[in-house]
């Protein structure tokens, strides 16, 4: 692929760091410039306008590390962030430098911008995902060869990269707020939605084994969502099979057919990704 398609980019780490006598930090979360101008932007120190894409740890099983290093940790406080910084920055075009002094103006103390780095990307959400696991994703232990899908991080990573393949993830909208459907200040988010034959889809991961309280928020979600939007549908992503026998897997399976929630596992999911791209295509067209 030629050079001119690299879109320069630009990005900062988020760090928290309660104690700031000791310099110790635990990585929290990335947030992406993509510049809205030409070649050239983005990259360097220069303002540029643009929009800024973000990801952080948000998952209770994700702050496990966190709470090993600093058991006092304002959790609360970081589970706001994603919500705060759409609130302060959601729909405004700004210069990259205006939009990230501004935003470190408000953080807390403890939560602090890396120094900023420049990239050239081809597919900003791939690197987006790839900044994520590289520098903010608590390690997973390998399991014969391969990293074993446990957290709803993992299956969530893993559908993004089933739609990509699928040439679909750029037509899906991610991390969608659901306060405007619910109350505001609701911190949750669906991990994608997309448009199809005048119905909006949502999709979600929830991970059998380690967090089934998913199951209840997005069951309730969708509900909440189906009153103001009335031809919609939901996709529950599961790491595996739910087990017939598995009490907690019947918990989940139960309460998502009640608010007709269809649970996907990732071994069917490329293929539903392959069903629905040409009509996500034509939506888009």
């Amino acid at each position: 692929m030629p050079d001119e398609t690299l879109q320069p980019c630009a990005y900062h780490v988020v760090r928290y760091q309660p104690n700031l006598i000791r310099d110790e930090w635990v990585n929290i979360g990335v947030l992406l410039f993509i510049p809205e101008g030409g070649p050239g932007e983005g990259a360097g120190e220069g303002p540029a306008a643009g929009r800024v894409r973000q990801r952080w740890l948000e998952e209770p099983a994700d702050l496990a590390r966190l709470r090993r290093l600093h058991p006092a940790a304002d959790e609360e406080l970081l589970l706001r962030l994603p919500a705060e910084f759409d609130r302060q920055f959601a729909g405004r075009e700004m210069e990259a430098a205006a939009i990230l002094e501004k935003f470190d103006e408000t953080l807390s103390n403890a939560v602090q911008l890396a120094p900023r780095k420049g990239l050239l990307s081809r597919d900003p959400d791939a690197e987006l995902d790839r900044l994520f696991r590289e520098q903010v994703e608590p390690l997973r232990e390998a399991r014969r060869g391969a990293v074993e899908i446990r957290t709803r991080s993992d299956v969530r990573a893993r559908a993004a990269d089933f739609f990509r393949s699928e040439k679909i993830l750029r037509l899906m909208q991610r991390g969608v707020r659901v306060e405007e459907f619910t109350a505001p200040g609701d911190p949750m988010r669906i991990d994608f939605s997309y448009r199809r034959n005048g119905t909006r889809g949502f999709v979600h991961s929830v991970a059998l084994g380690r967090d089934p309280g998913q199951a209840k928020l997005l069951a309730y979600t969708a509900g909440a969502i189906r009153e103001r939007v009335r031809q919609s549908e939901f996709l529950a992503v599961t790491e595996r099979e739910p087990a017939p026998g598995n009490t907690r897997d019947k918990f989940v399976s139960g309460i998502l057919a009640e608010s007709d929630v269809r649970v996907v596992p990732l071994g069917e999911l490329r293929k539903w990704a392959h069903d629905v791209a040409p009509a996500l295509r034509a939506e888009s067209a």
